[in-house]
């Protein structure tokens, strides 16, 4: 599939001529393409002479394979793993397979490129972001003089776009898309003083005049306050993103997108419950709602459990019944609920049980006000026992201990714990014991002021790749005991308080990135000084000055000794 991606910062004559090209090239698109094809560029930059690695491994790849990674070079920034994989499904990238779920082929494609280099995890976020590394990103693009970014594919266009407080140019009305993303000044980090913050009005009437005809994908991030009805002739989107906006409602029109895969409304702070149009959706296999513990939960209408499709379902609201429709939808795969009370908690309990594949899921407790303070505390959990395939868990709010069940979860890959308040070291020992477990997040988690050699006994944390923990509280971590971590490649320690690295960090051969912000001023001296030996072998330290507040001032990042000459 012809590709091109259109890259950098150019004047508005110079957008609006580029655009006209495009229209006058439009006539030979839809008869054929015009444009470069991935093999055409990757000879031409052979004779370049650049690494010929990066070129073999493209031109071995199957074709399916080649326009996935194709689709990737097209995004200018990282990209979540769980989004890129149903893009490429609302796109039609992933070749159908007999009796194979669709998001397990696209995991599998997504993988694939992974171990072949081409694509790259971020560390830090537990293998969440995605990457293109740049010895591959030149081999499927064209770079020319513009801010945005643009693919061409099958007569019809693929584009990046940055939206500046110019707004959208109307030329680009006359467009033929299949895929539209759009970035708005303050979520590229390009917003100015007094400039608008968001897609306005206007600019989401111009979007609307645009060749939609055929348009697959839709992806608005950012402060968007206006959706117009004319959403609803969209008949052949499958994605729509509104992440990050500022939505109080969906209009009823969107019942119309019968063939919509994936709505995705995270981090819309104002928007609390979904039309009962949606379940007009039937191919709806993935609704993604709220995920921060502070931008609420949304409501979803009765009926959902007519959704029959649903892979995904995020973000919902734990009351109103909804845990006797959850119980119908035993095909879900990944569950997150929010505001689990004792109210609901068994009902809500007994209906997770019976959801057999369910491989992900959140919790997340109610947040009550008591003497000046916002706190929660989970229910008695004496009574739930996950289902045994369960490969990430997710537990948000206060817990009196660690669940019983925790330590019989030999599938799980990846535990997040946070606000959990726990006092008791103990309660954190046996997570080492979790024969699969990859990704460990104790966010708040735990208030005691040392972590123990217990925690990381020998042995233990066998699979562990990357470790994050948020405290405090923490003073001291004092020891990690030889054989323990024998995978860990990234250690990111946000604790404010902490003086102490553990000896036995030295003997961790596999670690290549530890990250301590804010990093404090008597543990950055001994780490200059008599304690270098612990970290001199990473080859990544990121860290920060330790201000009055527990918030960093600045990030440096690069090999310890030079980190260390700035904090």
């Amino acid at each position: 599939m012809p590709l091109i991606r259109v890259t950098g910062v150019v004047s508005d004559d110079t957008e609006d001529s580029l655009i006209e090209d495009m229209l006058k090239r439009k006539p030979q698109i839809h008869q054929g393409s015009t444009f470069p094809t991935s093999s055409s560029i990757t000879s031409n930059r052979e004779e370049n002479s650049c690494s010929e690695t990066p070129i073999s491994n493209y031109v071995k790849l199957p074709d399916h394979l080649k326009s996935c990674f194709d689709y990737c070079c097209m995004f200018p920034y990282s990209i979540e793993r769980g989004k890129l994989i149903r893009l490429l499904l609302a796109e039609d990238l992933v070749p159908v397979k007999p009796g194979e779920i669709m998001e397990h082929t696209a995991e599998n494609i997504v993988t694939e490129l992974i171990i072949s280099g081409m694509l790259q995890q971020k560390l830090d976020r537990s293998e969440d972001e995605l990457t293109v590394p740049i010895s591959y990103r030149w081999l499927s693009i064209i770079q020319v003089q513009k801010q945005d970014f643009v693919t061409h594919a099958a007569g019809l266009l693929r584009a990046v776009i940055r939206v500046d407080s110019k707004g959208i140019n109307p030329k680009m009305k006359s467009l033929p898309f299949r895929s539209l993303f759009v970035l708005t000044a303050e979520r590229c980090g390009s917003s100015s003083p007094g400039s608008p913050r968001g897609l306005s009005r206007a600019s989401m009437e111009t979007i609307c005049r645009f060749q939609f005809e055929f348009l697959l994908v839709l992806d608005l991030d950012g402060k968007v306050e206006y959706l117009p009805n004319e959403i609803g002739e969209l008949v052949h989107l499958k994605y729509l993103g509104l992440v990050n906006s500022k939505l109080n409602e969906l209009p009823q029109t969107i019942g119309n997108l019968q063939k919509l895969q994936t709505l995705d409304i995270r981090m819309s702070g104002y928007l609390r419950e979904l039309p009962v149009q949606v379940l007009n959706i039937h191919q709806l296999r993935h609704l993604l709602m709220s995920t921060s513990y502070n931008d609420g939960e949304v409501r979803v209408p009765k009926g959902i459990k007519t959704l029959v499709n649903l892979y995904t379902c995020s973000g919902v609201y734990a009351g109103d019944g909804i845990a006797s429709e959850l119980s119908c939808l035993t095909e879900l795969r990944e569950l997150g609920v929010k505001r689990v009370t004792d109210e609901h908690a068994s009902e809500l309990f007994a209906a997770i049980m019976k959801m057999e594949k369910l491989i992900s899921l959140t919790l997340e407790a109610e947040e009550s006000y008591f003497e000046d303070e916002w706190f929660s505390l989970f229910p008695e959990f004496e009574s739930f026992s996950p289902p045994t395939h369960l490969r990430e868990l997710h537990l948000r709010g206060g817990l009196v201990e660690t669940p019983i069940w925790l330590a019989s979860m030999s599938s799980l890959t990846k535990l997040t714990l946070s606000s959990s308040n726990l006092q008791d070291e103990r309660s954190i020992w046996g997570f080492q014991f979790l024969p699969k477990l990859k990704h460990l997040t104790l966010w708040e988690a735990f208030e005691g002021k040392k972590i123990g050699k217990e925690f990381c006994a020998a042995g233990g944390f066998q699979e562990l790749q990357s470790l994050i923990i948020d405290s405090n509280f923490i003073v001291e971590w004092s020891e990690i005991e030889n054989g323990a971590f024998p995978k860990l490649k990234c250690l990111n320690l946000r604790c404010y308080k902490l003086r102490f690295l553990p000896e036995g960090l030295e003997n961790i051969a596999t670690l290549e990135e530890l990250c301590i912000t804010p990093l404090h001023e008597d543990l950055a001296y001994r780490l200059r000084g008599e304690e270098n030996y612990k970290i001199k072998h990473i080859s990544k330290l990121t860290a920060s000055p330790r201000l009055i507040t527990r918030l960093p001032a600045c990030f440096y990042s690069g090999s310890p000794q030079d980190v260390l000459l700035h904090v």
